[in-house]
């Protein structure tokens, strides 16, 4: 799943590809991917593109319609979505069919994008509102950990209340934007702590390294991912990653085997050494350390 880094990657690649550029059509080739009706997706046809927004995963295209009136066409990825930018867009409309194209959006200048997705679960999801806040997943989300706002006494405060495991702290979009499965096993391996340490169990101590790694690992793949088209960003985001999707894989800090668990829809990796006191983590769910 694109994550903060990855997001915001492509928000920097669209901000310089769609600034100032005027939509032709909206084509919608999956019944599935069009969460909203009104405004129709005819309402930005001809409208200029002003800016191009993140949204925690999701992103914001910001346009001035003909009638003078702001739209944003806003998305998700979901798991398997992405989205591929072509500088000559195929001539007629897109057929509806079973391969992944989810939805194409056509410039006047014959350039545009393909929002795609791969596989048989469909949840990739566009909407098109007149205020972003309308899209339900962005009204309710957190603070995002990148802002110049948000310091290590505002993490704080947010863990303050909880009482659960860090790893689904760290992912809950209510709680913190941005991040997903894979930045939540980096950020816990950089801050050397079990995913399955309760929040209400962290010292101040831990608090401020969690802080800190969260912060410095979401910076450094934004950082890697700065300048890149939009093509070659998984590829980036796969190389970059330390232990997430490395099961077998020595440590790069301690040498140990990367372990994992896995669950009925996804998995986590970590070091023993580094994060469990060299003990590894039963792979069932609802694990604890085995004694």
């Amino acid at each position: 799943m694109p994550e903060l880094p990855e997001v915001e990657a492509l928000r920097e690649f669209l901000d310089s590809h769609l600034v100032g550029k005027e939509i032709a059509k909206l084509l919608p080739v999956a019944i599935s991917v069009l969460k909203t009706y009104d405004p129709p997706l005819t309402a930005v046809e001809g409208a200029e593109v002003v800016s191009v927004r993140r949204h925690g995963k999701f992103l914001d295209i910001a346009t001035d319609t003909r009638d003078h009136e702001e739209l944003h066409l806003v998305f998700h990825l979901a798991r398997a979505g992405w989205l591929r930018w072509k500088d000559v867009l195929p001539s007629g409309p897109p057929r509806p069919g079973k391969g992944p194209l989810a939805l194409r959006a056509a410039l006047t200048g014959g350039d545009g994008f393909d929002l795609t997705e791969a596989g048989t679960t469909k949840r990739l999801a566009v909407y098109l509102v007149r205020d972003p806040a309308d899209v339900p997943g962005i009204a309710r989300l957190g603070p995002d950990p990148l802002a110049d706002g948000f310091g290590r006494e505002e993490f704080a405060g947010l863990l303050a209340g909880e009482r659960r495991q860090i790893k689904g702290a760290l992912r809950d979009q209510s709680l913190i934007a941005g991040i997903g499965n894979a930045y939540s096993d980096e950020i816990l391996h950089a801050a050397r702590m079990s995913p399955y340490k309760l929040t209400s169990k962290l010292t101040d101590t831990e608090i401020t390294a969690l802080y800190e790694a969260m912060r410095s690992t979401l910076a450094e793949a934004v950082e890697r991912s700065h300048g890149l088209a939009a093509g070659t960003l998984k590829a980036e985001k796969k190389s970059g990653l330390r232990v997430h999707g490395r099961t077998g894989e020595p440590c790069p800090v301690c040498g140990d085997t990367i372990r994992e668990v896995s669950f009925h829809d996804s998995s986590l990796q970590y070091c023993p050494t580094c994060q469990t006191g060299g003990k590894p983590l039963a792979d069932r769910r609802l694990s604890r350390l085995l004694k």
